[in-house]
């Protein structure tokens, strides 16, 4: 077996004249789940590498134990544990990775939503679930064009699953490769505004309540102004009682889909670029995200790495203002609070599934600026033990601590209670895990889920015990301002 699995290596072609990344998706954007996942901000150490593909030979969604696979055009249902099942379906296609190449040659990619931790945790809801949707939705792609923008080189990769028979499997690479190619180079791309078509709002859509705000007309809140203040307070009174360090609480911004969600991540990657960036058609609803936060990614040798962020302030609006701003974060003790406590649930996590000794926290509250504000982001790096994979990886550490609080099953009790609505896609993690072993996922903030004529842009905050609630609900206003711009 492992003999078959050493020889059994996709095809690679270098792509001597490879589109950038966005104009490979609009030339995808008819074909079923395409899923861009790119470093809008390529540079540093999160913005290397891009990835897209499309078509999946196989699809899984969940809810709850409802487990709909659609494979080779059948559609099955079966009731279990998701995690298990991603695993079960994927351990006959792993692949020995190749040193020459990129991380992820192809795999299963897509969305991990939040409310997917209640498999994990018995875990109360939020009092609503307006949208309804799938709380895993992922694609197994065999194919997928790789842009590494360090080196300027580009690569298609076929991988001829999932024909386990290997004349086979070579003769599906091959065939793969050319139809591919053909997409890319000869198809035309859509008109931004053509994919995914700007939907009416769905008239049978019985919406939670929302409210209001004045930033945008047609734009509102779950939380009136005073609501979230008085849940940030309520939280605060939860951290003086002892029941938890810190919890994130997060309002729903909701506005009327007027672009396309292609169109939508096109003004986004450019108002508001990031390193962890991806565009996603699940079907029911599209995800269009500029993430600056890596979850976690793991090496096909078994490395882990996770880069939590907490503490954020406003960009300035001349230099002398930003530069002030930049020093008054790194010189904030709440800020620097906050983010040591996730590091310490991060390390925690990260132990469950590391060799002893191994995690280290190689950068503590380092400051990193992007379009519209500051961040502090520290770096903890650990060796996964051999009996580990990235499934393994995952069920100890999600949802990311940053997203939740700690202590953090006490910490999403708390957010299940404040928040009147279910996150969805919101602090899940858009990623990969990839045939050769390697995985990636980013954070989902900064994102918009666009379903049903809606658009969903969460934003938040951690809440401390010298929080203060209009400060915090204003903080959460300037995280949303790259998002906003875009819609504008």
């Amino acid at each position: 077996m492992q003999e078959r699995l050493r020889t059994a290596l996709p095809i690679v072609v270098a792509w001597p004249t490879p589109l950038p990344p966005f104009e490979g998706l609009r030339r995808l954007a008819r074909l079923p789940m395409p899923i861009l996942l790119e470093s809008a901000l390529p540079g540093g150490e999160c913005g290397r590498y891009s990835w897209l593909s499309a078509d999946p030979f196989a699809t899984l969604r969940a809810c709850g134990q409802e487990l709909r696979w659609e494979y080779r055009g059948e559609q099955l249902r079966e009731r279990g544990h998701s995690w298990l099942a991603l695993r079960r379906f994927l351990t006959p296609m792993r692949q020995w990775p190749r040193p020459d190449l990129p991380p992820f040659p192809g795999g299963v990619a897509g969305v991990w939503s939040y409310e997917l931790a209640r498999q994990l945790e018995r875990l109360p809801r939020a009092a609503h679930d307006d949208f309804a949707l799938p709380e895993l939705v992922v694609g197994f792609y065999d194919w997928v064009a790789v842009w590494d923008h360090a080196s300027g080189q580009s690569w298609l990769i076929s991988t001829g699953w999932p024909e386990l028979q290997p004349d086979r499997r070579l003769q599906r690479a091959q065939k793969r490769l050319d139809q591919v190619l053909a997409w890319l180079e000869h198809a035309e791309p859509l008109p931004t505004d053509f994919a995914h078509p700007v939907q009416q709002a769905d008239p049978d859509l019985r919406l939670a309540p929302q409210f209001p705000l004045p930033r945008l007309q047609g734009l509102s809140s779950n939380f009136t102004q005073d609501e979230y203040c008085r849940a940030v307070q309520r939280a605060i009174d939860y951290v003086h009682a002892g029941d938890c360090f810190q919890v994130n609480l997060a309002q729903r911004l909701l506005y009327p889909a007027k672009v396309s969600p292609l169109e939508l991540y096109g003004r986004l990657r450019q108002i508001n670029p990031a390193p962890l960036a991806g565009y996603f058609d699940a079907g029911e609803y599209v995800l269009v995200s500029a993430s600056p936060e890596l979850f976690l990614r793991l090496s096909p040798d078994g490395w882990v790495e996770t880069r939590p962020i907490k503490g954020t302030r406003p960009r300035g609006h001349d230099p002398a203002e930003d530069e002030r701003r930049r020093q008054e974060l790194l010189a904030s003790s709440k800020d620097r609070a906050e983010n040591v406590m996730i590091v310490d649930l991060l390390r925690n996590d990260l132990g469950r599934v590391c060799r002893y000794g191994t995690v280290q926290v190689s950068a503590v509250c380092r400051l990193e600026s992007y379009r519209t504000v500051h961040h502090l982001v520290s770096v903890v790096r650990g060796q996964l033990r051999p009996e580990c994979d990235a499934f393994d990886l995952l069920q100890a550490t999600f949802p990311g601590g940053s997203v939740t609080g700690a202590p953090k099953i006490r910490a999403m009790q708390i957010i299940a209670e404040l928040e009147p609505t279910v996150r969805g896609p919101y602090c899940g993690c858009l990623g990969f895990v990839g045939f050769d072993g390697s995985a990636e996922w980013n954070i989902l903030i900064r994102t918009c889920t666009v379903a049903r004529g809606w658009i969903q842009l969460p934003v938040g905050g951690g809440i401390v015990a010298d929080s203060q609630p209009e400060l915090e609900y204003l903080e959460t206003l300037h995280k949303a301002e790259g998002l906003l711009h875009a819609l504008e």
